[in-house]
């Protein structure tokens, strides 16, 4: 004979309500005898995304709140491909599917801009992703000829950023 919980329901009972809370995904079940209660709750899921998507939340960096990213159109592989054969010298591209930020932060001056004079190891960028900062250097020596990208745009992984002559 099973042992009984309150004296009401034996274990084996409780692991067959168990198994169709699990079954049926419900939230849960309850018996109650008097003052007696036995709850089996099941797994809660997520409740389903608004049919918008989700919102996205603010976006930080070292200095506090980032500006909003400004709607750009992106650039097909296609476009990208022809706007690389535009350009002569070393052509920086993204290391990372992320969002492009020229300084440290807002209130900072940019890493570098057109026309300035690059050692290799230099800090040109921050491509931000999945909440990290990273810092990309530089692998050329050179002068920043142009700069292809915008603060705060978003970028793809091999995505020309600035060509260095």
């Amino acid at each position: 004979m099973s042992k009984k919980v309150f004296d009401m329901v034996d274990l084996e009972t409780i692991d067959a309500l168990a198994e169709m809370v699990k079954e049926k995904h419900l939230d849960e079940i309850t018996i109650a005898d008097g003052e007696q209660v036995i709850t089996i709750k099941g797994k809660k899921c997520p409740p389903p995304p608004p049919a918008g998507g989700m919102p996205m939340p603010p976006r930080f960096h070292e200095g506090g709140m980032m500006p909003p990213i400004e709607n750009a159109p992106m650039q097909s592989p296609a476009q990208a491909a022809n706007s690389q054969s535009e350009f002569s010298g070393n052509i920086v591209k993204s290391p990372i599917v992320g969002t492009f930020y020229s300084s440290p932060s807002p209130e900072k001056p940019p890493f570098v801009t057109e026309g300035a004079r690059v050692k290799k190891g230099d800090v040109l960028m921050i491509i931000e992703s999945m909440k990290l900062m990273n810092e990309v250097q530089s692998e050329f020596d050179g002068t920043v000829e142009k700069i292809l990208v915008q603060n705060g745009e978003a970028v793809e992984f091999d995505q020309p950023i600035m060509i260095i002559k």
